[in-house]
């Protein structure tokens, strides 16, 4: 079963579940994929959490509920999964700008999100240059942090964080700092090293071991051979502004879809060089 196929069917089984208590391992069950690996794939392509969708799918029927009847707010608010009227309010303010009672109005203006549909999409010309790549398991080690499943939009603010309080610069060091030729340390970043449960995943900054490294105090894991599809962009001055999330989301919204691959289970890599920026994703022959 292809990628676009199954990401139809999630979204299938959300409109049909609409009114439960739905999490991410729960849409994931009706695909191939882990709720780690479901869920970035959603959130590259979709461009959102996958909790973001399903949170303007509620509030979209709940507007139209509003306008076709005279349903009561704390009904609506029960019937989507709110607590209470006041957490619904809020939610539907949000949203839609406007309070439910307001929203119930003839001729007030509301934000309406229509169910997603996936298919490959065909954009210009613009050229992704990627290869395959073959990679023995390697060690690393770095700075790690546990994320929740919905949180992939705050992985930047963690990498601020590193380069304000000095752990950034201290893990370059470590690595061996500028030593020149083959040997010269880059800090990369690698996502799911570290078998990811249903509801969180790990991000790590890091350096790869080598003779002279200093990993005392430093998370550490082994990357186990994988084969795979390298995404590259060159010529960048600097990185400040950061190409890795577009990387990202062509890799899985436009080559993977037609490629002849699927997404392998394992992590994936960000790599940073001078002037060029990768994506590493494992993939496996379909």
């Amino acid at each position: 079963m292809d990628l676009l196929t199954q990401l139809n069917l999630a979204m299938d089984y959300i409109e049909e579940h609409i009114c439960d208590d739905i999490a991410l391992a729960d849409v994931s069950e009706v695909t191939t994929y882990s709720s780690y690996h479901f869920g970035r794939l959603f959130y590259y392509i979709a461009e959102m959490p996958l909790s973001e969708y399903i949170r303007k799918r509620k509030l979209t029927l709940a507007a139209m509920e509003l306008q076709s009847n005279d349903v009561k707010v704390i009904d609506l608010a029960v019937k989507y999964g709110y607590d209470n009227a006041d957490s619904f309010t809020r939610a539907f303010v949000r949203q839609h700008g406007v309070t439910p009672t307001v929203g119930r109005q003839t001729g007030v203006m509301l934000k309406i999100f229509t169910p997603l549909t996936f298919q490959i999409k065909i954009k210009g010309v613009q050229e992704m240059n990627w290869r395959i790549e073959q990679k023995e398991e390697f060690e690393i080690f770095g700075i790690e942090r546990i994320f929740r499943n919905d949180d992939v939009g705050k992985i930047p603010d963690f990498w601020t964080e590193c380069q304000n309080n000095g752990s950034y610069e201290r893990l370059f060091e470590d690595a061996g700092g500028n030593r020149g030729g083959k040997d010269a340390c880059v800090i990369n970043a690698i996502c799911g090293h570290i078998e990811p449960d249903a509801n969180e995943f790990p991000y790590m900054l890091f350096a790869e071991k080598k003779e002279g490294c200093r990993i005392d105090g430093y998370k550490t894991a082994k990357i186990s051979k994988h084969t795979w599809a390298v995404f590259r962009l060159d010529g960048l001055k600097d990185h400040d502004d950061c190409k890795i999330p577009e990387l990202f989301q062509r890799a899985y919204s436009e080559w993977l879809p037609s490629s002849g691959y699927d997404k392998a289970k394992g992590p994936d890599m960000e790599i940073y060089g001078d002037d060029f920026e990768e994506v590493w994703i494992p993939v496996v022959r379909k």
